[in-house]
């Protein structure tokens, strides 16, 4: 089994949501949060404010932790070849402070952009978007909500 420590980014403003376009070994792109593994001896805080500089192009602020999500992908369902993938994500409520969306460059996001929430649903896209969302809206106490099923539209 492989792991990994991720930080993920939930910027929402005026009703939407900032979405990065990720483009897997597979090929077919999908949208995700701004966010990614957490580099060795590096804090969750800072790794995330790192994201979304290198996957948008701006500059954020923390505003506040929103919970952890863990999951256990199947090796037949993953993006890439290999075993089963533990992921373990770490998702912040952030602002944007400055910068001008861009694509990452030499990366595997692209098109940065601002979503409306309600129109997330017609969109392909990673299960980490409705938990950001949902952990966003809602602030469980627990920081924790119940698992996205993952199918259709939604990826893991």
């Amino acid at each position: 089994m492989s792991f990994r420590l991720a930080a993920y980014a939930v910027c929402v403003e005026d009703g939407r949501v900032l979405l990065a376009r990720y483009i897997p070994p597979s090929g077919e792109p999908l949208w995700t949060l701004p966010g990614g593994r957490v580099e060795h001896a590096e804090d969750p805080l800072d790794a995330v404010i790192r994201e979304v500089a290198e996957e948008t192009g701006c500059d954020a602020a923390v505003e506040r932790l929103l919970g952890v999500d863990s999951r256990v992908i199947p090796a037949a369902e993953r993006n890439v070849p290999g075993p089963e993938h533990h992921n373990v994500g770490i998702f912040y409520r952030i602002r944007i402070l400055g910068g001008q969306l861009r694509p990452e460059p030499n990366g595997r996001t692209d098109e940065p952009t601002w979503t409306p929430i309600p129109d997330v649903a017609g969109l392909r896209r990673s299960s980490l978007v409705d938990i950001g969302i949902t952990l966003s809206l809602t602030l469980p106490a627990t920081g924790h909500v119940a698992p996205v099923s993952v199918g259709g539209l939604i990826q893991h």
